[in-house]
């Protein structure tokens, strides 16, 4: 569950893998909006194991720790009032022409295309940098089976969303506007708080 909502906390962020994910689906259909999306989770995957690795090694040096624990925090604070300032005030966004495209690309291209926004993405990548990290690291799977029950629920969220965000774009997401964006924001925001109060107390329970 903690690996669940811990991607469900980063495909709540309105950024371009969203944005592209809705457009597809708006103007291409289902499939190829699921495929953009299967292709993000597999690019958030490697950087959330990647992750994995880098804090292992880090953890070691008792100040890293306690940056991560502070900075940790911190940073998820601040993405909590980030996403009650969207809640406010939604993103814009252009989901371009409303008419279907002729083009049919391959199914390759389209999960390729979702690979490439998410390890390009610069909101993933400091995602990753701060929020994931020190999240994962205070996780507490010290077994195999542990950690394939987190990354599994991690990449498990990440696929639902992504057939949830298909689904729902394909349908006409459009036509919601930005009640839809709002309620992306508000979720968000709550599960920043959740883990920046998980990243706190792990910490002091760790450290103090």
């Amino acid at each position: 569950m903690s690996g669940f909502f811990l991607s469900l906390s980063l495909c709540l962020d309105l950024g371009m893998v969203n944005v592209a994910i809705i457009r597809a689906g708006v103007e291409r259909g289902l499939l190829p909006s699921f495929l953009i999306g299967v292709g993000s989770s597999f690019g958030d995957l490697i950087y959330a194991l990647l992750s994995m690795v880098g804090i292992s090694l880090l953890l070691e040096n008792r100040v890293v720790r306690w940056m991560l624990w502070i900075g940790g925090t911190v940073i998820l604070l601040y993405m909590t009032w980030n996403m009650l300032k969207e809640f406010r005030r939604p993103k814009e966004i252009d989901l371009g022409s409303k008419e279907k495209r002729m083009d049919k690309r391959r199914s390759w291209k389209d999960f390729s295309s979702g690979l490439g926004l998410a390890l390009a993405s610069p909101s993933a990548i400091l995602w990753f940098a701060t929020i994931g990290g020190s999240v994962i690291a205070s996780s507490n799977a010290d077994s195999t089976a542990a950690l394939f029950s987190f990354f599994g629920g991690f990449f498990t969220a990440s696929i639902a969303w992504s057939l949830f965000m298909a689904g729902v774009s394909s349908q006409g997401g459009k036509w919601l506007g930005h009640r839809l964006l709002r309620g992306f924001s508000f979720l968000s925001a709550l599960l920043f708080l959740y883990f920046a109060g998980k990243v706190f107390i792990d910490g002091y329970h760790t450290l103090l």
